[in-house]
C-alpha cells in the first residue's frame, strides 16, 4: 500500500495554516483511498492529535523549526525513513532536497507585495523557498483562482499548468448559534454593545488602520468595532474610541461571536482566500469587505463589497448597520447556502484526486 506523508508541523496553530492543516488532514484520514498516511508533527502531545492517535495513525515527531538548518538537513531523512511514496506540505515550505515526489499548497503570495514586518533576509529566503517548491512540485494546490493567477504572474505558465484550485472550507461548527449561547459568549468577553466584528491580524495588507478610520468616520453611536486580532503589529495600532482588541479567541467561541455581530468586516488589500468571510456567512452574519483579490470569488453576490478607501468603506459600514434589508432572513439564508459550497470534505476530495493521479504514475 502506498504511503503519503503530510507535514503537520503547523497543526497546533489556532488559526490560518493551523486551521487548514488540521481540517484537511482529519478529512483525508476519514477517506478510504487505498493508501496510508504518516503525519509529521512538532510534538505527538498536541491536543488535536488525540483522536487520531486512538485510530492508530502513524504519527512521527519532526521538531524542526521552519526555515531552519535542521529542517533542511534532517527532515528529508525522516521522510525517507518513514517509507513515504509521496509527501504533501499544506504550505510552500518543502525541504530543498526532498527525497520523494511532493505536492504543496500555496495560500497566498502576500509577501511578494506586502513585506509587513519581514526583514530583507526573510523576504529573500521566502522567495527562494517558495520558488524551489513551485518549480519542483509534482502538483501545486492554490486556495483560490486569484492565488492561481498570482502564481502564474510571478512564476510563469509552467507552474500554472500544474496548479489546481482547491478551496478551503468552513467546519460544521460554523452555524447560527442560539441567543442563549450568544449571550453567554458576549458576557465572557464583556460585549454589551452592538458590534461589528473583524477576525484576522494587523499585518500591513490587512489594512486595519483604514478599517478603524472608516469606522470612526461612519459615526455609529452605540456600536463597537471588535477586532479578534493579536500579534506585535496590533500593538502599533494604538487605542481608539469604541474599538476593542481581543488578542485570542478559542475556535469554539467564534461561531457565537459571528452570530452575535451586526456584521463581519474586513478592509483587506490582498488575500489568498479569507476564510473568516465564509465562516461568517455560514453563521448567517452579514459581510462587508473590500472588492479585491479573491473576495468577490469567495463571497459571490452575498456580501457588501467596497472600494478600499475610507470614504467608500465608511459609507458601506453605515449601510451595513443602518439598512435593515441587509439582514433580511432570506438574504442571510442565501449566504449560508453559498458558504456551504466551501467544505473540508470537498477540499479533501480534490486533494486526494491529485494524490491518486501522482501515485498511479510512479514506477512500481
Amino acid at each position: 500500500m502506498p504511503i503519503v506523508g503530510i507535514d503537520c508541523r503547523f497543526g497546533s496553530a489556532l488559526a490560518g495554516l493551523g486551521t487548514f492543516t488540521r481540517n484537511l488532514t482529519t478529512e483525508l484520514l476519514q477517506r478510504k483511498d487505498g493508501w496510508s498516511y504518516v503525519l509529521f508533527v512538532k510534538s505527538v502531545r498536541e491536543e488535536w492529535l488525540s483522536p487520531l492517535l486512538q485510530l492508530g495513525v502513524d504519527i512521527r515527531e519532526a521538531p524542526f523549526a521552519h526555515y531552519s538548518f535542521r529542517e533542511q538537513a534532517d527532515f528529508p531523512n525522516l521522510i525517507q525513513d518513514a517509507g513515504c511514496d509521496l509527501f504533501h506540505s499544506p504550505h510552500f515550505n518543502v525541504p530543498f532536497f526532498c527525497p520523494i515526489p511532493f505536492t504543496c499548497t500555496v495560500h497566498d503570495l502576500i509577501l511578494h507585495r506586502f513585506p509587513n514586518e519581514a526583514t530583507l533576509m526573510k523576504r529573500l529566503a521566502y522567495r527562494f523557498v517558495i520558488g524551489s517548491a513551485l518549480r519542483n512540485a509534482k502538483h501545486v494546490f492554490a486556495v483560490s483562482e486569484s492565488t492561481k493567477a498570482d502564481i502564474a504572474s510571478f512564476y510563469g505558465s509552467g507552474v500554472r499548468a500544474k496548479t489546481s484550485v482547491t478551496y478551503p472550507g468552513a467546519s460544521a461548527a460554523f452555524r447560527p448559534q442560539s441567543k442563549d449561547i450568544q449571550s453567554e459568549v458576549r458576557k465572557r468577553y464583556g460585549l454589551e454593545k452592538p458590534f461589528l466584528l473583524y477576525v484576522g491580524n494587523c499585518k500591513q495588507h490587512k489594512n486595519v488602520r483604514m478599517l478603524i478610520d472608516a469606522f470612526t468616520q461612519a459615526g455609529l453611536p452605540g456600536v463597537e468595532l471588535v477586532c479578534v486580532a493579536g500579534g506585535i503589529e496590533c500593538a502599533h495600532i494604538g487605542r481608539h474610541k469604541d474599538v476593542r482588541f481581543i488578542p485570542t479567541v478559542p475556535p469554539e467561541d467564534l461561531p457565537a461571536l459571528y452570530s452575535a455581530a451586526l456584521g463581519c468586516v474586513t478592509a483587506t488589500l490582498m488575500e489568498g482566500f479569507c476564510l473568516p468571510l465564509v465562516e461568517a456567512m455560514a453563521c448567517r452574519t452579514s459581510v462587508l469587505a473590500t472588492n479585491v483579490g479573491p473576495i468577490p470569488e469567495v463571497c459571490g453576490e452575498h456580501a457588501l463589497l467596497s472600494e478600499p478607501t475610507v470614504t467608500r468603506f465608511s459609507d458601506a459600514m453605515r449601510t451595513l448597520v443602518l439598512d435593515p434589508s441587509v439582514r433580511f432572513p432570506e438574504k442571510l439564508s442565501s449566504a449560508e447556502k453559498w458558504a456551504a459550497r466551501f467544505s473540508w470534505n470537498l477540499t479533501a476530495s480534490a486533494t486526494a484526486h491529485e494524490f491518486r493521479s501522482i501515485l498511479e504514475r510512479l514506477p512500481s
